[in-house]
C-alpha cells in the first residue's frame, strides 16, 4: 500500500476516493524510562527510551492507518498527517493520531 504526506501520487491517477481513515495508538510510558528521562532531562543529551516509545507508536498508528484503509477496499493513502499528543495526570502517556484520505489508485 501506498501512503504519503502529499495530496496526489506522481504517476498515479486517483480513480476513487473512499474517504478518511484513521491510526490511534496511546502508549504509556513505564516508570524506568521515566527516570531514565529524567537524567537525560537533567545532564542534557537526547533520551533514547522516549524516542523508541515515539518510533515505535508512530509505526504502530501508522500501521492501523493501512489496514482500515484495506478494509474500505483502497490501495493507497494520500495527505497523512500525525499528530502527537501528550496524555495523563504526569504526562506518561503518548498519543499518536495519523490520518489521511484512502483512495483507490490505478
Amino acid at each position: 500500500m501506498i501512503v504519503t504526506t502529499t495530496n496526489c501520487i506522481e504517476g498515479k491517477k486517483v480513480l476513487e476516493y473512499k474517504g478518511i481513515v484513521f491510526g490511534e495508538v496511546i502508549s504509556g510510558v513505564d516508570a524506568i524510562k521515566d527516570i531514565a528521562a529524567g537524567f537525560t532531562n537533567f545532564f542534557g543529551g537526547r533520551s533514547k527510551s522516549y524516542e523508541g516509545e515515539l518510533i515505535q507508536a508512530r509505526e504502530e498508528a501508522l500501521e492501523e492507518l493501512k489496514n482500515r484503509a484495506y478494509a474500505v477496499g483502497a490501495n493507497a493513502v494520500i495527505g497523512i498527517d500525525i499528530d502527537y499528543e501528550v496524555l495523563g495526570q504526569g504526562g506518561n502517556m503518548l498519543m499518536v493520531t495519523a490520518s489521511g484520505t484512502a483512495v483507490v489508485v490505478e
